[in-house]
C-alpha cells in the first residue's frame, strides 16, 4: 500500500507546489506546442498536476478505491509500470488529438487513474462498488464507463 500512498502524496504535493507556484504549473503542465518544440517531459510531468482539489480528490479517490486491487494483484512494480504507461499513453492520446491546437494545454492524473480502473476491470469483472452518495452496489465497469466520461467530458471543458 505504501506504492499507492506513495503516488497519491506526490500527486497532492505537485499540485500544492503548483497552485503555490505558477511558474513551476506552467512549466510542467501538458502543453501541445511545448511538447512539440520538444519538451516530452510534460508528457508525464503533467499527470501530477491537478486544477482543483475537487479535479485533485476525485482522481486521488478513484485511485485509490480500484488501485488497492491492482496493487495486491500485480506488485509494486508491474503497478507503477502500468500506472506510468498509462499517464504517457493517455497524454500521447491527447497531444495526438490536440496537435494542432498548439495552446491547447491539460494537467491531471486522468489517463494513469484510466489505466488503473479497466485494469481493476480486467482482473476483477465480477467486482461491484457502492459509495455514500450512491450506495446500491454496481457493476465496477459502470464506474469505469463513468470515469472515462468523465475525463472526456475534462478535456472536452479544456479545449
Amino acid at each position: 500500500m505504501q506504492t499507492l500512498w506513495g503516488l497519491i502524496l506526490i500527486n497532492v504535493l505537485c499540485t500544492y507546489t503548483g497552485h503555490k507556484n505558477s511558474l513551476f504549473f506552467d512549466r510542467y503542465k501538458f502543453h501541445v506546442g511545448r511538447i512539440g518544440q520538444g519538451e516530452k517531459i510534460r508528457l508525464w510531468s503533467s499527470g501530477f498536476l491537478h486544477v482543483d482539489m475537487t479535479h485533485l480528490v476525485f482522481n486521488m479517490f478513484t485511485l485509490y478505491i480500484f488501485g488497492k486491487v491492482v496493487l495486491i494483484q500485480m506488485g509494486p512494480i508491474l503497478f507503477l509500470a502500468l500506472y506510468f504507461f498509462s499517464l504517457v499513453v493517455g497524454n500521447y492520446f491527447t497531444y495526438r488529438n490536440h496537435k494542432s491546437e498548439t495552446h491547447y494545454t491539460a494537467v491531471g492524473a486522468s489517463g494513469a487513474v484510466s489505466g488503473i480502473v479497466y485494469a481493476s476491470i480486467l482482473l476483477f469483472p465480477e467486482m461491484k462498488l457502492a459509495l455514500l452518495i450512491f450506495p446500491i452496489p454496481l457493476p465496477g465497469y459502470v464506474f469505469g464507463i463513468g470515469y472515462l466520461m468523465y475525463s472526456l467530458f475534462g478535456m472536452k471543458m479544456n479545449s
